[in-house]
């Protein structure tokens, strides 16, 4: 079951990776400008804000085998449909569908972890389905300019297909996968509806931690999209440029592996800490325009940042008292919807910041002062958890 998991978290990072290396040919096949694409990128974000709690609420409802099913299908389409695309807004529809299966994935995994794993082991295994997105990613961002695009003679729409139907194959291993799955949808008259909203929402440490959710979606968003063109306007070809994004999505798949297991008890403020101090010293030092053996230190410590951020909260808000098994679907879809206002912010702002002023200064000094406030965060986050 954990391998059907990972398989689908791993075809959602390919998806959401997929257009980052792709920017230079979508804008010259469609005539984009940088802050044109930046909205594309952003649009799957956007829709997935208003998607998640009602995604959250039907993987309460039905159970997360066939929600996850559901969700790889609807990825598969978006991918698909990309490839069809023959003008914006076709490929910012194309792209914002993935919005709408995103949450089902995003939201059901750490339901099915929760359902199924206890203590150490949980975050173990929520470690290992987390490192699928980062495997999808170094596949897309490795595969993507220095094999892919060579065998297709340069065709992004096939690609885009391909990365579809991976997708949708991720959905039907893990329905075979699945099948011998203990979880039940809940009865009838334990049916998650809107008064289970206002409690989770009305809990303190839940609140932090949907606020801390946007600044770390929008740092990962951000970083994951537009790192790519930071590094070509550090000099990179696009080739090395992609070969060296793949560095953080790399260290962030050993980061995963290792961090989210350690974080437990009062140790997963530390883990938080260590996290969000990474993040802000690579944004800066991205600032001071790294070359050589500080470029790859750089990327390196990005990658441990990246990795664990969002693994760590949402293992901290899964084990929040008053969230429980019965609402684990629900509070995943509140983290995800809070969580993706900054992963639309990320994207299209720095794509805008980077259209007024010519760089990603601007964009880093951004991402590092949220690194910051994450920092402070974690104080008021451990006082309120001890206090329940």
């Amino acid at each position: 079951m954990l391998a059907g998991l990972w398989f689908c978290y791993m075809a959602l990072g390919l998806s959401m990776a997929s257009l980052a290396p792709l920017v230079s040919e979508i804008e010259a096949d469609l005539r984009f400008s940088h802050s044109a694409m930046g909205t594309v990128m952003g649009a799957w974000q956007f829709v997935y804000i208003f998607a998640a709690i009602p995604c959250g609420m039907l993987l309460d409802r039905i159970g997360a085998r066939w929600g996850l099913a559901i969700g790889a299908a609807i990825m598969g389409l978006s991918g698909i449909f990309r490839g069809f695309a023959g003008e914006y807004i076709e490929l910012l529809a194309a792209v914002a569908l993935f919005g709408v299966g995103g949450p089902l994935i995003s939201a059901g995994a750490p339901k099915v972890v929760r359902d199924h794993f206890e203590g150490a082991h949980r975050g173990l295994a929520m470690g290992i389905y987390i490192t699928g997105p980062g495997i999808g990613a170094v596949a897309a961002l490795g595969l993507t300019q220095s094999v892919a695009l060579p065998l297709l003679d340069g065709n992004w729409r096939v690609l885009l297909q391909f990365w579809g139907w991976i997708c949708i194959a991720s959905g039907v291993f893990w329905l075979l996968v699945a099948q011998d799955d203990p979880a039940t949808p809940v009865r009838s008259e334990e049916k998650i509806g809107l008064s289970d909203l206002a409690e989770v929402v009305r809990i303190p440490a839940v609140r932090l931690i949907l606020l801390m959710s946007v600044a770390v979606f929008a740092i990962n968003h951000g970083m994951g999209n537009w790192l790519v063109e930071m590094l070509k306007n550090l000099g990179a070809s696009p080739s090395r440029a992609s070969a060296l994004a793949t560095i953080p999505v790399a260290v962030g798949v050993l980061s995963a592996l290792t961090l989210p297991r350690m974080a437990v008890g009062s140790r997963r403020f530390a883990v938080l800490t260590l996290l969000f101090a990474c993040s802000t010293l690579a944004s800066l030092s991205l600032l001071a325009q790294p070359h050589g053996i500080w470029l790859y230190v750089t990327l390196v410590v990005e990658g441990i940042a990246a990795g664990s951020m969002m693994t760590v909260l949402v293992l901290t808000l899964v084990e929040v008292p008053g969230v429980g098994a019965r609402r684990s679907g629900t509070a995943g879809g509140f983290f995800f919807s809070a969580a993706e206002v900054g992963g639309v912010g990320g994207p299209v702002l720095i794509g805008i910041l980077f259209s007024v002023h010519g760089h990603f200064s601007s964009s880093l000094m951004v991402l590092a002062l949220l690194g910051v406030m994450l920092l402070m965060g974690v104080f008021p986050l451990r006082r309120l958890l001890r206090t329940n």
